[in-house]
């Protein structure tokens, strides 16, 4: 029985915390946040203690934690994770800073703690299939692949001045997903963006709508679309088009009835967002954690893989604000 300690009792940590509590395997037995009350609220569901985060990594009862407090106390939370050698189940992004990235990477090696990046969305059954049948040259070899994922409506202002951006905040699981499908690392990166939804957006610095397309040393492209607003749903589709083929992944709806009348075809609105859309994700990616563990496997997303997807995700912002093209480095 793995015994893990969820460090954020926010949306994502109830979750997970939801997730480890119906798995044999695992269980949470411990849970911090900033807030008493929410750590409070998540314990009692959980029949888990309520610890400090300190309490919880020096803890040698705890066999692992799960990080899904704000990015800007992962840099803290993992070296002391990885110091009192407690696997390591960390929400995206590690880090802002690619160099605090690295040095988050490095204290993890020298612990030689397990340590997963949340990337739920290479475990959605459909993008996870959509590999697979990549990887088995069902349509041969990869030539183009269309990311579009676009929120039902931005958040608010307050998050945005912290998120780090669209790029680092959204468009992050859709570089890594590029990554995933592409299966080699891209080597030029363009993009542009605006802000078409909502002023105080721009007014914050960030951006609101935005296009980044990659292409790989040997021609593959990638297409990837995102906003901040989507008045039909919470959008979230793929297309790779290959040499003897196409695959597609729609979008998830709320059920799967269609209406047929003399108006015409009518089907029902789509998820309405993350939590709904990639709720098998989620119990899938921390079963992947906890499975990995317990056979002494390798795990994946990796922190490498965090790193490179943070990378891009730099320099999508930077060739936005510039508008010049990028020649990608990622060792």
């Amino acid at each position: 029985m793995l015994n893990v300690g969820l460090l954020g009792c926010g949306r994502i940590g109830q979750v997970h915390g939801a997730t480890l509590s119906g798995m044999k395997t695992a269980r949470t037995v411990a849970v911090s946040d900033f807030l008493p009350e929410a750590a409070n609220a998540l314990a009692s569901q959980l029949n888990a203690k309520v610890m400090t985060s300190d309490q919880m990594l020096e803890d040698p009862g705890i066999d692992a934690v799960v990080i899904g407090t704000p990015t800007t106390t992962h840099y803290d939370l993992i070296h002391k994770a990885a110091a009192h050698g407690k696997a390591i189940f960390c929400e995206k992004p590690v880090d802002l800073s690619v160099d605090r990235i690295r040095e988050c990477l490095s204290a993890v090696e020298v612990a030689g703690v397990p340590f997963m990046v949340a990337f739920n969305r290479r475990f959605d059954p459909s993008f996870a299939h959509l590999q697979k049948q990549i990887s088995d040259q069902v349509i041969g070899d990869v030539e183009l692949v269309t990311i579009l994922s676009r929120d039902p409506a931005p958040p608010p202002i307050g998050y945005i001045k912290t998120s780090g951006g669209i790029f680092r905040d959204m468009m992050i699981h859709d570089l890594d997903m590029a990554r995933f499908l592409l299966g080699e690392e891209p080597v030029e990166l363009t993009a542009e963006a605006s802000c078409l939804v909502d002023p105080a957006i721009g007014e914050a610095g960030d951006f609101d709508t935005a296009v980044v397309t990659l292409k790989t040393a040997n021609g593959k492209i990638c297409q990837i679309s995102n906003s901040r607003r989507a008045t039909y749903g919470y959008d979230q589709r793929i297309e790779v088009h290959g040499s003897k083929g196409m695959l597609r992944a729609d979008n998830m709806l709320e059920n799967s009835v269609q209406l047929a009348t003399g108006a015409g075809h009518q089907t029902a609105a789509t998820q309405p967002f993350f939590l709904e859309r990639y709720a098998a994700a989620y119990r899938a990616e921390m079963e992947h954690f906890v499975s990995c563990i317990a056979a002494g496997v390798p795990i994946a997303p990796t922190g490498e893989d965090g790193l490179k997807a943070q990378i891009l995700a730099d320099a999508a912002d930077a060739a936005a604000r510039d508008g010049l093209r990028r020649s990608l480095s990622q060792t």
